[in-house]
């Protein structure tokens, strides 16, 4: 079991060191590969790098929620392991903003830039694919041990398949290289975790939801 989580691990700390010491360089590029201009407000670089800050930020809370709300080892080290990961790479992404000089916040609908601005208008703070509701996450607070394991188990379930969705989308439409290498490593990471995850829930005799 430690073994499987370790390689878990290693995949999610390859993907934070992908961008590691690359935010100076993180602006457009032309075909050639020479530096070209940092991108725009309304380019999709922006986009994701504002939406994935606020999905990373709930990941972050749910992490620390469950990591409180039971003593099983293997479901603490996933949950610290997860804060950390998109904690670091939620401060890359706003770095960049900064770098560029845009706001990390747009007046523009979540998802714009993927084209889904018009999608459900975020009812109980579900703002964007997969993220939990506030009725979930306040439930999720209310529970312990198992049932506090298993709650999070399918809510992170969901939360990352939204992200890979999300980080498909910026490795389709991003321009910055390093952004978009983060993107990747971002989806290889969540769909090893989400397998992970799968075993964990069996373990604890529950199904990962389709």
């Amino acid at each position: 079991m430690r073994r499987r989580h370790a390689g878990w691990v290693a995949g999610a700390a390859a993907a934070v060191l992908v961008a590691a010491g690359a935010v100076t360089y993180a602006v457009a590029e032309g075909t050639d590969g020479s530096v070209a201009r940092a991108p725009g407000a309304r380019s999709a670089d922006a986009g994701f790098a504002r939406d994935m800050a606020v999905h990373h930020q709930q990941a972050v809370e749910m992490s620390y929620i469950v990591r409180d709300s039971t003593k099983d080892e293997e479901v603490r080290r996933l949950a610290y392991d997860i804060a950390q990961t998109q904690a670091n790479q939620r401060g890359m992404m706003l770095g960049w903003l900064d770098l560029w000089g845009l706001p990390k916040v747009s007046a523009e609908p979540p998802m714009t830039w993927m084209g889904m601005g018009d999608m459900a208008s975020g009812e109980d703070g579900a703002l964007m694919p997969g993220m939990a509701t506030n009725k979930e996450l306040d439930k999720l607070r209310s529970l312990n041990g198992k049932q506090a394991e298993i709650l999070f188990l399918h809510l992170m379930t969901a939360h990352h398949r939204g992200g890979i969705h999300m980080a498909e989308g910026c490795v389709a439409k991003c321009t910055v290289r390093v952004e978009k290498r983060l993107a990747q490593g971002m989806v290889d990471a969540q769909q090893s975790e989400i397998q992970l995850m799968a075993d964990m829930l069996k373990e604890r005799g529950a199904q990962a939801r389709s």
